[in-house]
């Protein structure tokens, strides 16, 4: 069986995520001006990481419904992006990503977390 695409682009995400996380945790710890902002951005890309590799992974095997749990982790990796996102472009060009980009990735990564939990209870089809 050919594995589905998808989980090799969310494997690229989750570890371009948790670079960018590090990145961010640096510049936090080390700019005085840059924890406000960049330390929050920071946890949401370093937890959204390992939560987009688990939804995946739970995906993959059959676990959680399949295609709720690639639906959860690209949510995972659009929520985090505009949380984030928003965050750094606030830091480092003064002005937001655009209008409610945190907060609509923020209610998005919510969605994200109730769609796994969806999927841990939906029986999805078995896979041999």
């Amino acid at each position: 069986m050919t594995p589905n695409p998808a989980f090799r682009i969310l494997a690229c995400f989750a570890g371009l995520m948790g670079a960018i996380g590090m990145a961010f945790a640096a510049a936090a710890a080390h700019q005085g001006d840059a924890a406000a902002r960049l330390g929050p951005a920071s946890t949401m890309l370093l937890f959204h990481a390992c939560a987009v590799l688990g939804a995946a992974a739970l995906a993959g095997s059959a676990i959680i419904h399949r295609r709720l749990g690639l639906i959860a982790a690209f949510a995972f990796v659009l929520g985090t992006a505009l949380f984030s996102g928003d965050l750094a472009m606030r830091h480092y060009a003064g002005r937001a990503l655009f209008a409610m980009a945190a907060p609509s990735g923020g209610t998005l990564l919510i969605v994200a977390w109730l769609t796994v939990a969806l999927a841990g209870v939906w029986p999805g089809r078995k896979v041999p």
